[in-house]
């Protein structure tokens, strides 16, 4: 199965938010480089930061799933 990035944090706790909704969705994904970004966050910026990776086929609905997410919670 192919994954492809979808988003990029520096910080563990928004990224487990992220992939915890996204598996509620039904939505296959996971975390690359979350072990190495929180054991020395220095390395975030060199790494590029932990980074969601979904299925490639379930791609398009995760990225509106995470617009739709993020328009509830920004304020109008």
């Amino acid at each position: 199965m192919d994954f492809i990035l979808l988003r990029r944090y520096d910080n563990y706790i928004p990224a487990h938010i992220t992939l915890g909704r996204l598996q509620e969705e039904g939505i296959n994904c996971w975390l690359k480089d979350e072990h190495s970004v929180t054991i020395d966050p220095f390395l975030s910026n060199a790494i590029g930061g932990i980074k969601i990776m979904v299925a490639a086929a379930q791609a398009e609905r995760a990225a509106g799933l995470l617009e739709e997410w993020d328009k509830q919670e920004s304020p109008e």
